[in-house]
C-alpha cells in the first residue's frame, strides 16, 4: 500500500502538468499520506516506546491526517465551493497533538488516532454528499464509497486497539482486522486515485468550456455563447410571461482611446466597462461582448427596470473612469423589450441596433428605447 501511494504521488506530479489550487492540494495530500505511511513503517524498525518511535509515529500520524485534510480541500474546490471546509484540517492538528501527548498509552493513542481519523473521513463524506455548485461526474460517488470503506476498517481498528488491546497488540500483528485494513486500503487507494484523476479531468473540461464561451479580454460571454443562453432565457421569460429587455451598448469614441492612450488602455477600458455592468446589475444579467467595443445584455424586468440600470451604470462610469483610467467613459445604447411570444433574440438585437444607431446620430452618450425616450445625458 505504501509503495502504491508513493507511486501515485509521483504519478500525479508527472501526469497532471500545470495545475490549479485544487489539483495542487490533491497532489500534496497524496504525497503527505505516502510519507506518513513510510514513517509509520520506519517506526517499526526502532526501539518500541523510545523517543525515535514517538517522533516517527507522531510525524506519520501528522502526514496521514494532514494529507487527508488537503484532499478534503481539493474535493471541496472541485465541487465548486470557494469557502472550503477547514474542520478536517483542524482535526488533523488536534489528533497529532493528542497522539504525541498520549503516546505512552497504547490503547489511548490507537483509539484516539483511529477515532479522529474516522471522524475526519466522515466529514469528508458529508461534504461530498452535499450538492456541488458546479456540474461534476461520478467520481464523487466513487470517492464516497472508498471513504466509507476506509471509515469502517479504521473505526474497527480503533475499537480493537482501545478496548481489546490484548487481541490487537500492534499495527504489524497478523490480526484479521489488520489484514482486512491492508486489503481494503489497497483497493481504496486505487479507487481514490482514479477519482482524483477523474475530478481533475472534469475541471479541465469545465475550464475549456469556459474559455470557449467567454471573451478573453473582458471575461464576459462571447457572442456565440450569449446567443445560445439568451435564447434559453427568452424562452423561459415567454413561457412564464415575464418581462425581458435587451440592451445594446457601444463605448463612445473608443478608437480615440486606442489611438491616444494605446491598445492596453483600450483593453482596460473594456474590462472596466464590463466590471461596471456587473457591479450595478443587482440580480444576475446576461452580459456579452458582442464585438469590438459593442456589448449586449439581457435583463429580466420591464423598461422601467432597465432605465434605472442605465442610470446606475452611467453614474458608476462617471466616478470610476477618471479614478481607474484617468479618462471619462461614456456609451450610447438602444433598448428593445420582448414584444410577444414569437419574438426572438435576433429580432430584439435588430431593433436595439437601430435605436443605438439613432443615439449615435443624436450626439452619442445617450440611451434610446423603443418608445423613443431619451434616457442618457447630452
Amino acid at each position: 500500500m505504501t509503495l502504491s501511494l508513493l507511486t501515485m504521488a509521483v504519478a500525479l506530479l508527472a501526469v497532471m502538468g500545470k495545475v490549479n489550487l485544487a489539483a495542487r492540494r490533491a497532489q500534496l495530500g497524496i504525497s503527505l499520506q505516502a510519507l506518513g505511511w513510510v514513517l509509520l513503517l520506519s517506526s517499526g524498525l526502532v526501539t518500541a516506546g523510545g523517543w525515535e518511535d514517538r517522533l516517527l509515529s507522531t510525524l506519520s500520524m501528522a502526514g496521514i491526517a494532514v494529507g487527508l485534510g488537503c484532499n478534503a480541500i481539493a474535493f471541496d474546490l472541485w465541487c465548486g465551493r470557494v469557502a472550503v471546509a477547514r474542520a478536517p484540517m483542524a482535526i488533523a492538528v488536534v489528533m497529532t497533538a493528542g497522539y504525541c501527548a498520549g503516546f505512552d498509552s497504547y490503547p489511548f493513542r490507537v483509539g484516539w488516532a483511529n477515532g479522529l481519523l474516522t471522524l475526519q473521513l466522515a466529514m469528508v463524506v458529508v461534504a461530498l454528499c452535499r450538492t456541488p455548485r458546479v456540474p461534476v461526474g461520478r467520481w464523487r460517488w466513487l470517492l464516497v464509497t472508498s471513504l466509507l470503506v476506509q471509515m469502517a476498517v479504521t473505526a474497527a481498528r480503533g475499537v480493537l486497539g482501545a478496548f481489546y488491546t490484548e487481541l490487537f497488540p500492534n499495527f504489524f500483528a497478523p490480526h484479521p482486522a489488520n489484514l482486512l485494513f491492508a486489503l481494503a486500503a489497497n483497493v481504496t487507494v486505487v479507487m481514490s486515485i482514479v477519482a482524483i484523476l477523474l475530478a481533475h479531468r472534469d475541471e479541465a473540461a469545465r475550464e475549456l468550456e469556459r474559455l470557449a464561451s467567454t471573451d478573453g479580454v473582458t471575461g464576459a460571454l462571447n457572442r456565440r455563447a450569449w446567443l445560445l443562453q439568451g435564447s434559453e432565457m427568452l424562452a423561459h421569460s415567454q413561457r412564464l410571461q415575464e418581462p425581458l429587455c435587451l440592451m445594446l451598448l457601444d463605448l463612445d469614441l473608443f478608437k480615440e482611446i486606442n489611438d491616444t492612450y494605446g491598445h492596453e488602455a483600450g483593453d482596460r477600458a473594456l474590462k472596466l466597462f464590463v466590471q461596471g455592468m456587473d457591479a450595478v446589475g443587482g440580480e444576475r444579467n446576461l452580459i456579452c461582448r458582442y464585438g469590438g467595443e459593442e456589448f449586449s445584455m439581457l435583463k429580466r424586468g420591464d423598461l422601467t427596470a432597465i432605465r434605472a440600470y442605465d442610470g446606475r451604470l452611467r453614474a458608476w462610469l462617471t466616478e470610476a473612469g477618471p479614478r481607474e483610467l484617468g479618462m471619462q467613459l461614456s456609451y450610447s445604447a438602444g433598448i428593445a423589450a420582448v414584444l410577444n411570444e414569437r419574438d426572438t433574440v435576433e429580432a430584439m438585437l435588430r431593433r436595439a441596433d437601430s435605436l443605438l444607431y439613432s443615439a449615435k446620430l443624436l450626439g452619442r452618450n445617450r440611451t434610446l428605447d423603443e418608445q423613443a425616450l431619451e434616457l442618457g445625458m447630452e
